[in-house]
């Protein structure tokens, strides 16, 4: 399971027959003065938003955990993997991710359960009260999509970079030397290019999640709340304002919406989910000679990569179109015959079509590519389910 640490939603699917040479423009305006809506979205109970100090505050338990293993004279790369050590080993925190628990440090040290954005927040703040030198990054990983009921999410992924503190006792004379945490051994193993972001960044993100979870449940007026919430803390994050777009487009509040949109790609022209949402809303609208250029451009971009073709997969597989399905995964392999989620989607693809000999294939490879023991087992679980199905027809 990929650690991937803050969202972006995408409400349908893009599927393009044609392409275009033009290039893409889109008219830029400039922000309106104010695009929130504190108006249409009130509570009906009081809502309680974590604090950025109770986002990072520990506890007297974390507070010891530090002093008794993080105080000492090691370096910030022995420091790193002590702190490693004692969240996951069996006989200490024993960690274990789950993908929708955006919880704050200590309730993460405590539930022992935390994503990767909430796993990261907690090793900041251990890591800070040890007095080590840590920075949060974001990492730009390649675009790549998670199914949540009806909506498609874009991922996100942060890691943390502990350098050594240049004293007299320890200097470094021939470079910086560095370490990075990373909760996702998938995106340390690839060492995708990464940047330094600040603390009111990192607390946006964590905003933003909240409020993509709270839009995916219908709770419009929470997730406006941690949306807006989002935007005030860092106003250059485009995922936020990208997701209060697409909660005005669901609650019919189109002009809003578009001018969300707008925003975010003034923000970053290149921002392909505000983009793609941007046409989604302009054709819900009946204006498709606005939308076809931007689907195009996107398309252009988007086609070599292989998890927009098993994002494709994945919508046409949740409209039961499963030979379309089939296609997609295949030039998903075609593009990267090394992720077990596109054998595994290829399994499951088969099996409806009740093509029990082709489905128990994918899911073997599916089984062999797949390094996290979880997800293994339970692959290894429908396997064994497949060998008891007879098989109709291949």
């Amino acid at each position: 399971m990929k650690g991937f640490c803050y969202f972006i939603l995408f409400c349908l699917p893009l599927l393009l027959s044609c392409q275009s040479n033009k290039n893409l423009h889109v008219n830029q305006i400039p922000p309106p003065k104010n695009l929130y809506l504190d108006e249409k979205f009130i509570p009906i109970y009081p809502i309680d938003i974590e604090t950025e100090q109770q986002i990072f505050q520990l506890d007297d338990d974390m507070r010891a955990m530090v002093q008794a293993k993080l105080v000492n004279n090691l370096s910030a790369q022995d420091k790193a993997l002590v702190l490693l050590e004692h969240l996951f080993n069996e006989e200490n925190i024993a960690l274990r991710y789950e993908g929708n628990a955006n919880v704050i440090a200590t309730d993460a040290y405590h539930s022992k359960t935390a994503n990767c954005m909430s796993l990261t927040i907690m090793a900041y703040a251990l890591a800070k009260e040890a007095g080590m030198n840590v920075n949060f990054q974001e990492v730009d990983v390649p675009e790549y999509w998670v199914r949540n009921g009806q909506y498609s999410l874009l991922t996100g992924h942060v890691n943390l970079l502990v350098r050594e503190k240049d004293d007299i006792t320890r200097r470094i004379v021939w470079g910086e030397k560095r370490t990075q945490i990373d909760f996702d051994p998938f995106v340390a193993r690839k060492k995708f290019p990464s940047h330094v972001i600040n603390k009111n960044t990192l607390v946006a993100m964590f905003y933003n999640n909240k409020g993509a979870a709270a839009l995916v449940n219908k709770n419009y007026p929470l997730a406006y709340q941690y949306l807006k919430k989002a935007t005030l803390t860092d106003n250059t994050f485009v995922s936020s304002w990208g997701n209060l777009g697409i909660l005005y487009k669901l609650s019919g509040h189109y002009d809003t919406a578009e001018k969300a949109y707008m925003h975010a790609i003034n923000l970053k022209e290149d921002s392909l989910s505000s983009l793609g949402n941007l046409a989604l809303l302009l054709k819900k609208q009946g204006r498709l000679s606005e939308a076809l250029p931007i689907e195009n451009y996107i398309h252009r971009i988007r086609v070599s990569n292989p998890y927009y073709h098993a994002l494709l997969a994945n919508e046409a597989f949740y409209r039961q179109s499963y030979q379309q399905a089939i296609q997609h995964y295949k030039k998903a392999i075609q593009l990267n015959d090394e992720q077990h989620e596109f054998y595994f989607g290829l399994a499951k693809t088969y099996y409806k079509q009740g093509k029990l000999i082709l489905s128990k294939k994918a899911m073997k490879k599916a089984v062999v590519l797949t390094r996290a023991q979880h997800t293994k087992k339970l692959y290894i679980a429908k396997l064994n389910f497949l060998k008891y199905q007879e098989p109709s027809h291949h």
